[in-house]
């Protein structure tokens, strides 16, 4: 009694069907990180993205301006 597994010709083709979708899957997080870690280097001053929500809190207005 033999226990091979014979694989399908079939089989190695979605194999390498699904890591090329893989590789595309990849290739689209690699890319939105990449956007990601370069748009929170350039933000410079943080207090600018804190007033990007449109509230006004008096706690992060500098006190030259109250």
């Amino acid at each position: 009694m033999s226990f091979e597994k014979v694989e399908h010709e079939m089989h190695q083709r979605r194999a390498g069907r699904n890591f090329g979708v893989l590789g595309v899957l990849i290739g689209v997080v690699a890319i939105v990180f990449g956007l990601t870690v370069v748009k929170v280097l350039q933000l410079g001053d943080i207090t600018q993205m804190e007033r990007f929500d449109h509230v006004a809190r008096p706690q992060i207005v500098p006190e030259e301006e109250q």
